[in-house]
């Protein structure tokens, strides 16, 4: 029992164990970063946005393979590098028998990993678990990947040992002679060091082992303690100087990838990009700890509040700009006063008048006077989950209508990524009205189900992250470069370069109906109303129908060819319209529109998740006419939440959650309360709407019968999706329910004859 007592007092007694203690007891903000990765690869944080699979399956260029995992191993060794290079500027004072060996900060990184190792460690087992239970791989594949993240971390160590073993000096080297002049007479940095070394008098460790360059555990006990403290203090003064260097090289690299960001051999995988910037963040809270010391948090607020008073008075600030709006001109005022007299009553008449010229081209498709039923197709958000569930659940029902679903169609609205499945499909069937019925079909789900998210990431580390100077050229005019940008560019190459034009381009397609008018609608962020973004003028959309009688109207929505025409609203580039619909928090910023007060734009999601109040509007607005020349309405909801989903069994809350469960309960019902608000829409429109209403949903269900859900199926939301997820997304039109959604489809339109 006493060798036991003996092993396990050694144990404690090591660097190892001692090195540990120490962050857990002195450096909480370094650990914090160890705990939010754990918490991203096993999926407590942002399980539901996928943000685990980053980790769990990486991709790299369009593929999960060796290479993706070893990217992710560069950073992740990088990161450990970072934690090394901080915690031994911070801390190797404190344990002063490190200044007096060979090699001493490859000996302090070998002994501090135990945190970073058995992270890594955790990593790999739930990247191997993932892997299995989706059978994405076989065996030899994931063994690859494993071999992989080792092997890039590996790389990384290599190449860091390697640096320090030419240029770091150990205290034998200093004694002989050879340690640089000017670094002895750096006056700062000795003193900083200096007097790091008289702390370690308050805070001592005992220390009676250490693992050596061989992993074999050395006794402290024979370590001679020189007197000459000036001598350990110059090793530590050296080795910080070149620890510093590395620091500045890593962030200037990633300053200089932002040159190439468009290069897609050098969109690195996001889990890469996340971990170089928490690589980022632990230099500089190293940095800040170690200048300031007790003073770090404070000088961390100061600039913090600096910064902010800056942005504020506008020093320095940089707007997400919408590509293709003139941002030179005069600003737009966006005040009550404007917003009434831009939906003035002639606008109102103008906009309606406009708009049932169109009615009538979409009645005279058909030659014959049979009278057809006019679909509004209304389209859910959910990032690329609702991309490709809408893209998919479009060429089946149109399949099913023998490809004339668009022509049925006159109206497209709804929110995020459904809106980008959406305008997908519709450019297709404009390019190839066969589309649904040709052999290459499922080119456009390969298209649509490709990654989003890698590009976007990677736009934030290499230049949103630090400084947007760079810009791009559109129609003539210069616009900054940002992540959303990105997302834009890196969206329409991958569904085929399809989306180079601006909303004025669609006018005349959508006039003469030859395919259907879509709107988007995204939420203005500075008072919650809607912004209408269309090729056509849609005042009519936001205001009551009551001011055609000169009574008051309140603006409840804004026309964005109204409000903006001294903009030249017509040239805003397409795919800016879509990202402005599909703005996906923190992924993808706000973009800023050129009004005074700044307008600033959020997801359509965030009124109407799913594009129903607006056809129902639309509806309202030419109620008379839709009655008389149609044989009444069908609403297509295609969304990719399931209606009236099962409610889930709470488990019991813990103290964090009872405090937030007030705000929490809001967000994460916001769906299920659009659902109650837009069924009460759908009732009272069957008391004023003069023809016959019918609404098919095709939903995607990711419940199973007992009414929970999987943990494996369940899609995440997200710009990114593992080959499992579509998999699950692409399988779930043949359920039974959507499988007799499409019959309800056809039986509704089977009157209806081909224009």
């Amino acid at each position: 029992m006493s060798k036991l007592k003996q092993t396990a007092y050694q144990i404690l007694q090591s660097l190892m164990v001692q090195l540990a203690f120490h962050h857990l007891k002195k450096n909480l903000a370094l650990m914090a970063v160890w705990l939010i990765i754990f918490s991203a690869f096993s999926g407590g944080l942002g399980k539901v946005y996928g943000i685990h699979y980053l980790f769990l399956d990486p991709e790299y260029l369009g593929v999960v393979s060796f290479w993706s995992f070893f990217i992710v191993g560069i950073a992740f060794g990088n990161l450990m590098m970072a934690w090394h290079i901080t915690t031994y500027i911070l801390d190797a004072h404190r344990f002063r028998f490190i200044g007096v060996l060979q090699r001493p900060f490859t000996k302090f990184s070998i002994n501090n990993s135990l945190i970073p190792v058995l992270i890594l460690i955790i990593y790999i087992v739930f990247l191997i678990r993932f892997q299995v239970n989706n059978g994405l791989a076989q065996t030899s594949e994931i063994f690859l990947f494993v071999l992989g993240l080792v092997l890039g971390i590996v790389c990384m160590h290599l190449l860091m040992i390697l640096y320090f073993r030419f240029t770091n000096k150990d205290i034998f080297i200093f004694v002989a002679g050879t340690v640089d002049r000017k670094l002895r007479k750096n006056v700062l940095s000795r003193d900083r060091v200096m007097n790091r070394v008289r702390e370690n008098r308050a805070d001592k460790y005992n220390v009676s082992n250490y693992l050596d360059l061989k992993l074999k555990v050395r006794s402290t006990a024979q370590i001679v303690d020189f007197r000459n403290k000036e001598a350990i203090v110059r090793v530590f003064d050296q080795n910080h100087f070149n620890s510093v260097v590395v620091e500045l090289c890593i962030i200037g690299v990633i300053l200089l990838l932002g040159f190439f960001m468009n290069v897609e051999f050098l969109q690195i995988p996001a889990a890469a990009s996340s971990l170089l910037i928490f690589a980022i963040a632990v230099m500089l809270v190293g940095a800040i700890s170690y200048w300031f010391k007790g003073w770090g948090l404070s000088f961390a607020l100061a600039i913090f509040i600096l910064v902010n008073i800056a942005a504020k008075s506008g020093f320095g600030k940089g707007i997400n700009q919408a590509t293709g709006l003139n941002y030179d001109t005069i600003l737009t005022s966006y005040s009550i006063e404007n917003l009434e007299a831009v939906h003035s009553k002639e606008q109102y008449i103008h906009d309606k008048w406009h708009m049932l010229q169109t009615l009538e081209n979409w009645k005279a498709k058909w030659p014959d006077s049979k009278k057809q039923k006019m679909v509004f197709l209304c389209v859910s958000g959910g990032g690329q989950r609702a991309a490709l569930w809408t893209t998919n659940s479009l060429l089946k029902a149109d399949s099913a209508l023998n490809g004339k679903l668009m022509d049925q169609t006159f109206l497209i609205t709804g929110a995020s990524g459904g809106v980008i499945g959406a305008a997908f499909y519709r450019e297709m069937f404009r390019r190839n009205s066969r589309i649904a019925l040709t052999e290459n079909k499922n080119d456009l789900l390969i298209q649509m189900g490709k990654d989003n998210l890698n590009p976007v990431i990677f736009g934030l580390l290499v230049n949103d992250l630090f400084f947007k100077i760079r810009t791009h050229e559109y129609a003539g005019r210069t616009y900054s470069v940002d992540r959303g940008y990105v997302f834009e560019k890196n969206l329409n190459k991958n569904l085929g370069n399809i989306f180079d034009s601006s909303i004025g381009a669609y006018r005349k397609l959508e006039e003469n109906s030859e395919i259907p008018t879509l709107i988007m609608s995204p939420t203005i962020a500075n008072d919650g109303r809607k912004l209408y973004i269309s090729s056509q003028p849609v005042s009519f959309l936001g205001v009551t129908s009551e001011i055609v009688d000169d009574k008051e109207a309140r603006v409840r929505g804004v026309d964005f060819q109204a409000l903006f025409r001294v903009n030249e609203p017509d040239e805003l580039s397409y795919l800016s319209a879509l990202r402005m619909s599909a703005s996906f928090p923190y992924i993808t910023p706000n973009v800023s529109l050129p009004a005074e007060p700044r307008v600033e734009i959020m997801d359509a999601g965030i009124s109407d998740n799913f594009g129903i109040s607006d056809a129902i509007r639309f509806v309202s607005v030419f109620n008379d006419w839709i009655s008389e020349n149609t044989d009444g309405v069908v609403f297509l909801v295609v969304r990719d939440t399931k209606p009236n989903s099962p409610i889930e069994k709470r488990p019991d809350p813990s103290v964090v959650d009872r405090l937030t469960y007030p705000i929490a309960s809001v967000y994460n019902n916001l769906t299920n309360m659009q659902d109650i608000n837009n069924d009460a829409r759908l009732e009272q429109m069957r008391s004023w709407f003069k023809g016959e209403m019918d609404v098919v949903e095709i939903a995607y269900d990711s419940f199973e019968k007992n009414g929970t859900t999987s943990d494996v199926d369940r899609a995440s939301l997200s710009w990114h999706l593992t080959t499992k997820e579509k998999q699950h997304i692409l399988q779930n039109i043949n359920i039974e329910s959507n499988k007799m959604a499409i019959q309800e489809l056809q039986r509704l339109l089977k009157n209806s004859s081909n224009p």
